[in-house]
């Protein structure tokens, strides 16, 4: 056991999750968004939020790009970096989750041995992990290529892109399966919406 491990000690809180849920509404949890770039994962989760929002619920929304910019900087696009990618922010999820706060996670994440243990630091601590799989075409995504990243990765300029060169493996069994090829953000977003008033996230 490292030296920093011995020395430390959970330190007890006095404010307990269930009143800031009482207090907020709702109950803290974490929606995870997968799928392939292009697939409209940030575009729903934005919809969402603005949705929530507008019921005075706690929201934030961790964006894979945005990130990357600051918490995550340090890291690059090969498997090993993408499963510290996944998590550092399976941690940073269950803390907000834990404040009471509905978290959107807006991230590739396209493994699924790194989306279960985000799955598991977060439900280890008895909060909702809800996987939504945002489920669109290659074929439009990269006719969609908001970024501009498919024709970089086509050119050679971008490696271990996923998709492409990369894997993406599709989830087994999420909780919830949006087809954003066929329908609009705001019908997506109003399809997780009434998901979590079936499971009473909303109280």
């Amino acid at each position: 056991m490292p030296d920093n491990e011995r020395n430390i000690v959970w330190h007890a809180k006095s404010v307990s999750r269930e009143k800031r849920e009482a207090f907020n509404r709702h109950r803290g949890c974490v929606l995870w968004y997968t799928g392939l770039s292009g697939s409209g994962k940030s575009t729903v989760a934005n919809k969402v939020e603005e949705l929530l929002s507008q019921r005075n619920a706690q929201t934030y929304l961790l964006d894979g790009d945005n990130i990357r910019f600051g918490l995550n900087s340090d890291l690059g696009f090969d498997e090993k970096d993408r499963r510290e990618n996944i998590r550092r922010i399976g941690e940073v999820a269950k803390l907000f989750a834990d404040s009471g706060t509905i978290v959107s996670v807006a991230f590739i994440s396209p493994y699924r041995a790194d989306r279960q243990k985000a799955r598991s630091i977060v439900e280890e601590a008895g909060l909702d992990f809800i996987e939504i799989y945002v489920k669109c075409d290659l074929a439009v995504c990269e006719g969609r290529d908001p970024k501009g990243l498919y024709k970089k990765a086509r050119s050679g300029e971008i490696k271990n892109f996923t998709g492409l060169d990369a894997p993406y493996e599709e989830p087994l069994a999420p909780e919830l399966a949006l087809e954003s090829g066929k329908y609009d953000p705001e019908t997506l977003s109003k399809q997780v919406l009434e998901f979590l008033n079936r499971k009473h996230i909303l109280l």
